[in-house]
Order: C-alpha cells, then structure tokens, then sequence
C-alpha cells in the first residue's frame, strides 16, 4: 500500500516531464515550412508579453519553444535560419506601427509601406538569427553542456540587444526586458532591478529565466541526475521570484510623496494630418491656449505643450509669443515642443526639433535641441542619394543638438529634457555631472493612431525613471501622456485619444541608482558572471 501511494505521487510528475518530452521531440522533428512557421509563430507570441498585452509568462512558451525547435537544427545556417524566422516575426507583430507614419502622406509615401512594414523586420531579424547562431557555436566548439547552451544563447541574445540599441544611431525598442514595464501584475516590482543593472541586464535575466525550462524537455538538455530535473523550473522561478521580491522592497523604500510644484500638461490630441496643414495653425495654437487658461485651485508653476506644438518659429514671430505670455502663470513659464530656427535676424540656415520655455513676459529663456533625431523621419542619412523627402513636413533636415543637458529655470527644479524617441535610450538622456530633479519628455505620437505603438513608446519612457532614479513628466499631442515616479509608478495620465489637461504634483526624486553611475558596466559584470557555465564546459 505504501508503494502504491507513493508510486501514485510520482506519477504525476512524470506524466508531465513525459509530456514535456514528446512535445520537444515533435517540434524537434519538424522540417520544412513547418519549422520556420512555428519559429515565426513564436516570435510573434514573444510579442504579446509586451505592453499593451502584457502576458509576460508566454516568452517561456516563446523561447523553450526556439530552443526545442533548434534541437533538430542539422547545422548552423538551419540554427540561424530559425532565430531569423523567429524574429521575423517579433519584429512584424512588434513594429508594424511604423507604417501608420506614413499613411499620413500616403499619396506620397505609399511605395514605402511594404519596406517599413517588412523590410525593417527583415534587417532586426537578423540580430535573433545571429543569437541562436552564436549560442550554437559556443555549444559546438566548447562542448558545453545543455544548461551552458542555454546560458550562451541569453548572453548572445542580450549582446544582441545591446547591438541593435547602439549601431547605425541605435534602435533598442522593444527589448525583452521590457516586458515588466507593461501591467502584468507584480511586473513593476520584478522592472525595479533595472535600478542596478539596466534594461539589456534585465532583458538578459528574463531570457535566461524563459529558456531555462527547456532543459525540461529536449533529450541533449535533460538534467543528468533524474532528481534534479525540475532544478531548471525551480532556477527560472527565482529569477523572476528574487528580483522581484527585491523590487517590491525597494517600491516600499522610493518616496511615493508629491513634492509642492504643481504643473498642468496638456493633450490637445490634434489629428497628424491637421497638424501642419495650410491654415490650420491658427486654429492649433487656440486650441492649446484654451486648454491652458482654465483656473486652478493651486498656483501653477509651468505649462507643458508637447513636441512641436507650436506651429510658429517663436523666436522669430512676436506676435504670437504675446499671445502666449498671457496666459504663462505669474513667475511661471510656459514649456514648450516648437521648431528652433538660427537666431534672428539672419536667415534660417539651420533647424532643431526644441524644447523651449518661455516667461510671463514672452521672451525664450532656455531652449533645448533634440540631439537623437529619427532617421528618414527629421533628415534622410544620405540625402542627396535618396529620390524622395523626409516624411516629417518641410524640406529641410532638421540639425542634432549637442546632447543631454539639465535646464535650470527659477523656481523650477532643474529638469533633463527628451523629445519624442529620445526617452528609449538607456543611459543617454540625463547628464549626470548635471543631475537633474526630474526628466521632462514631450513626445506626438499622433503618427501611429491607435496602435502599440504608443503603450509601448510609454513602456520605455516609464523604464528611464526606474534606471535613472527620476521621476518623469511625460506629455504627447495624442498618444498617453503622463507623470511617472522615480520607481515607475504612473501617478496621473491622460489616455490615448483624450483632449484635455491635468494639473499634476511633480514627483520627488529619488537617489541616484547603481545603473546611473555606472552604466552598462553593470551589464558587463552580468554578463560575466552568467559566461561561467560556458567556460568552466559543465557536461
């Protein structure tokens, strides 16, 4: 009877190691169209674990899924092949937004909707292919073991990541540890550890924890010892588990108090294709005004336009800086997105995408130029080359700015400033010889209608405060604007679509974090520590 009992308590166990075994077996075993379709598949299912779906435990399907797959791989260009159908089809389902900038001009830039909507994704892809292509190598050239291979691929595709956010100016959107800056519930604790070692550290933590569950089932990555074969589930649980336990401590610790500076950020929500459109400046311009007049109970310290608000040159156009100094709060200032001609009264020779803040008396008392311009978008890379304009309106590039700075304005305090993509770049929006109190992003994600785009343009935005230890005042022509703590909590925000404004407490800051001292060396050290497996060749 006892060895009844007991056998029964076991069989539980192994009826679902059993089934995790024939289920890596017959994706192992698939050829053909099949497997790259599965791949492709999967890297859209790896999509869904991002905002706005946020179901983060579906990359453990996603990347056990990959790994499985790779089992039947007959070589390296078979593994590079399924990494590249893998992200092919992350990037599809990821960014297929992009092509809604575009069906603004569509007359002019139809032809361009097939490169952006497949083409992009066909270059991106390439960085997943090379993931799986690398951890491949590392496994035949070092006769690592399963658990080491496991290992090599989350620091490959990490390494990856890091690549992608930094060659040809850099595209990190949508990285896998951006996952838990969605609404999974308990994902903000578990983003917390981005504080210490950053988003590529986290997206590194978060692919070793959703492939780790593939040693459960492929044949060549089973557990030598039977009684371990469940370590890799137990492995993966802590590291989402201690994190995030570590995060939730940390949550507790971050001031959550509102300081006394009171703001209003206002979301006109004008139509991209009414933006600058031949005779609808005026009518803009009053929209914003009126949304910014109403009385408030409390004495407002600034007024916050998003990027671009303003259709006008200010510096050069008098009249309409006086119609915006009557309504800029007593001692206040009015801040601004607008387009920054050379100064007058020479010609205008060059043009920044700015932020500029002006006073009760309308004069421009600090401006800054957005130093990360978007390529194709605010100036073509190799212009004289290319048959066709920037998609953005005008035919002049617009020029880069020199980089972070801090903008001190009395009684303000001192603010980091980033327009519109700027705000995804890990480690390169704030000065730190210069740290600010808090970040200011003005953003117009109208571009992209209701699409991901926006939740997850906002996702990235909310990572920077967790990483740099600032609060965020995030404000958008249409999209979500919003004001985020330094440990990432949206404490007001206007949804997508909405017309209106809110007058809002700024957060306080809190202290500088590991990550904002040291950068990506943290990452390095991660990294390191996670290559022991590799090297020390565990069998």
């Amino acid at each position: 009877m006892v060895a009844r009992v007991s056998e029964a308590r076991v069989r539980p166990g192994s009826r679902i190691h059993g089934s995790l075994c024939r289920l890596a077996r017959e994706l192992a075993g698939l050829s053909g169209w099949r497997r790259y379709g599965v791949a492709l598949l999967l890297g859209v299912i790896a999509v869904a674990t991002l905002p706005p779906v946020d179901l983060s435990p579906l990359l453990v399907v996603a990347f056990t899924g990959l790994l499985w797959l790779d089992e039947g791989s007959s070589g390296l260009s078979a593994s590079f092949g399924l990494g590249y159908a893998f992200g092919f089809g992350f990037f599809v389902a990821g960014l297929y937004w992009i092509s809604g900038a575009l069906l603004v001009d569509i007359a002019a830039f139809w032809w361009l909707v097939p490169i952006a909507t497949m083409g992009l994704p066909a270059v991106f892809a390439l960085y997943a292919g090379i993931a799986l292509l690398a951890a491949n190598l590392a496994s035949k050239y070092l006769r690592s073991s399963g658990r080491a291979r496991v290992f090599a691929f989350a620091i490959a595709w990490t390494v990856a990541e890091w690549i992608r956010g930094h060659a040809c100016t850099g595209f990190p959107w949508n990285l896998i540890g951006s996952t838990w800056s969605g609404g999974f519930p308990g994902a903000i604790a578990v983003l917390q550890c981005v504080a210490w070692i950053g988003i590529y550290g986290l997206s590194f933590v978060t692919v070793l924890a959703a492939s780790l569950p593939a040693l459960l089932g492929a044949s060549s990555l089973v557990p030598i010892s039977e009684r371990r074969r469940w370590m890799p589930a137990i492995g993966a649980a802590l590291l989402v588990l201690l994190p995030g336990v570590s995060g939730a401590v940390r949550l507790e610790l971050s001031p959550a108090a509102a300081g006394d500076i009171w703001l209003r950020i206002v979301q006109p929500a004008i139509p991209q294709t009414m933006k600058w459109k031949p005779g609808a400046a005026e009518g803009n311009l009053r929209k914003l005004l009126n949304l910014s007049v109403a009385a408030s109970p409390r004495p407002i310290a600034a007024i916050i336009w998003p990027e671009a608000a303003t259709p006008f040159f200010l510096e050069r156009d008098a009249v309409v800086r006086r119609e915006i100094a009557a309504i800029v709060p007593v001692q206040g200032f009015l801040i601004t997105g607008a387009l920054r001609a050379s100064p007058p009264p020479g010609p205008m020779e060059q043009i920044w995408n700015s932020i500029e803040a002006l006073n009760a008396d309308g004069d421009v008392v600090a401006h800054y130029d957005k130093a990360h311009l978007v390529p194709f978008g605010e100036y073509l890379p190799i212009h004289e080359a290319l048959p066709f304009r920037k998609i953005t309106a005008g035919a002049t590039d617009l020029s880069a700015g020199s980089g972070p700075r801090t903008i001190a304005l009395p009684r303000l305090p001192p603010f980091a400033a980033a327009i519109c993509y700027e705000a995804i770049f890990p480690g390169a929006i704030v000065n730190e010889q210069e740290r600010p109190d808090w970040i200011l992003n003005l953003t117009n994600d109208a571009w992209y209608g209701r699409s991901a785009g926006p939740f997850q343009h906002l996702a990235s935005a909310r990572t920077r405060t967790v990483e740099e230890g600032l609060p965020m005042v995030r404000v958008a022509n249409n999209g979500i604007s919003a004001v985020i703590d330094s440990a990432g909590r949206v404490r007001a925000r206007i949804n997508l679509d909405t017309i209106g404004y809110a007058d809002v407490a700024l957060p306080a800051p809190g202290q500088p974090t590991l990550y904002s001292r040291a950068g990506d060396w943290t990452l390095v050290a991660l990294l390191l520590l996670g290559a022991l497996p590799i090297v020390s060749r565990l069998h």
